[in-house]
């Protein structure tokens, strides 16, 4: 009995470390996407580098479905997909932080 509450302990802890993780990559795409809107707003980005911002967002959040579609989002696929947004966000932080302004 005692080791059959343990591993449904074990199984309720990996089952929700991985909606977190999955969770955490779903709330960084929100936040960069607050970023983008705020960086119209503000004026610190044109039109232009927001159309771009935009579509590499897009293309991560297919590249994350194309993951997903098997029912798997591995730990490599969850890195790759980190990695990109890591990028996604310098790239945001860059564009609001040139010399551009609408």
């Amino acid at each position: 009995m005692l080791k059959t509450a343990s591993l449904l302990l074990i199984a309720g802890a990996t089952l929700a470390s991985g909606a977190t993780l999955a969770d955490s990559v779903n709330h960084r795409q929100h936040r960069q996407d607050k970023r983008i809107a705020q960086g119209i707003q503000s004026g610190q980005l044109t039109r232009n580098e927001a159309h771009t911002l935009r579509e590499q967002r897009r293309a991560i959040r297919t590249e994350e479905r194309a993951y997903r579609a098997d029912g798997k989002f591995t730990r490599a696929e969850r890195k790759d997909v980190q990695q990109d947004l890591n990028q996604s966000s310098r790239d945001i932080y860059q564009q609001k932080h040139d010399a551009e302004h609408s």
